[in-house]
């Protein structure tokens, strides 16, 4: 039985990989230390003999007993809310952590993919963005703390590939969405479904000309799976370019929900990326993959999810935004 690491096990990508790599029969290591994890992710797993969970900080020393086959380092805040909260520890683990498990990969002869993202690209200039693109960011604005921690994982990452083969691949993640997302993690889809299952208007910040394109999870961890089988290790983009306006967005949540609330408007956030759209080219060519879960079927299956929430859930949602504003 294949062994696999999964840091950042516990939060929203990192529990779905957990049960993916379940289902193909590894044994897995889940790692996490809960800063913005929940343990009630993987909870289903913890009755199985092929599965563990480490409560544990990725940016110190890491040690994993036994044999390790792959490592999926995914820990790290990735919602504006959390990393704008706790700035230095993302960038701790962007910059230990994949010191840390890169580190791992390479005395365990593991393969290791990191999870990088479209933030990279910044504020981009080019459209829609391809893996050849250096990017638009600014280092010292409110978003560099993110920003610089995936750029640098990606240079470190291409380092131990480089100058200790350590077998590497990279895959830049856009806005993905589905079960198990936090209402309460600043992104635009929970921010807007929260909104309208508590009977408030929409907040769009911007005029709404801005545009997202959106990728069902499962489509995601497809596209992770097959990267992390596949020969490449250069950074390859994984994401729906199924593009939209957030303004057209809000109107499809109001439309979805059955709400009858409006569209309110607010200033739009220092540095906030005015486009974003994957170029799958690579992803299709080099993994045969491209998105099957159309928006409208994936967002349908995530409102039901929410929906389903405890209804103290929903209202700590709103009161936590408010109090992270303060």
């Amino acid at each position: 039985m294949k062994r696999i690491l999964i840091t950042g096990g516990a939060g929203f990508l990192g529990s779905h990989l957990c049960d993916r790599f379940i289902k193909e029969g590894y044994h897995v290591i889940a790692m996490d230390n809960l800063i913005t994890g929940d343990i009630r992710n993987i909870e289903h797993l913890f009755k199985l003999p092929n599965f563990e969970f480490y409560h544990h900080d990725v940016s110190k020393f890491i040690h994993v007993p036994g044999e390790l086959d792959y490592i999926l380092h995914f820990a790290s805040p990735a919602s504006p809310i959390d990393y704008l909260k706790i700035p230095i520890q993302t960038l701790k683990v962007g910059s230990l952590g994949i010191h840390n498990c890169l580190g791992l990969a390479r005395v365990k002869n593991a393969r290791v993919l990191i999870a990088s993202t479209s933030e990279v690209y910044g504020d981009p200039t080019v459209h829609p963005q391809n893996e050849d693109y250096w990017g638009n960011v600014n280092p010292v604005g409110p978003r560099g703390v993110y920003d610089e921690a995936k750029r640098f994982q990606e240079a470190m990452t291409m380092a131990y590939h480089t100058y200790h083969n350590v077998e590497t691949r990279i895959v830049r993640i856009f806005n993905t969405y589905g079960p198990r997302m936090r209402l309460n993690d600043g992104r635009v889809l929970p921010a807007f479904i929260g909104q309208a299952l508590r009977g408030e208007d929409l907040t769009v910040f911007g005029d709404g000309s801005q545009t997202r394109s959106f990728c069902y999870v499962d489509d995601l961890i497809e596209g992770i799976y097959r990267l992390l089988m596949s020969d490449y290790p250069y950074p390859v983009n994984v994401g729906n370019p199924s593009e939209i306006t957030i303004g057209q967005f809000a109107e499809e949540i109001i439309k979805l929900t059955g709400t009858d609330q409006k569209v309110v408007y607010k200033e739009l956030p220092k540095d906030d990326p005015k486009q974003r759209q994957p170029d799958i080219t690579k992803a299709k060519e080099i993994l045969g993959w491209e998105p099957q879960v159309s928006r409208a079927e994936g967002l349908k299956i995530t409102y039901e999810y929410f929906r389903n929430l405890p209804e103290e859930e929903l209202y700590k949602a709103a009161y936590h935004r408010e109090f992270t504003k303060k």
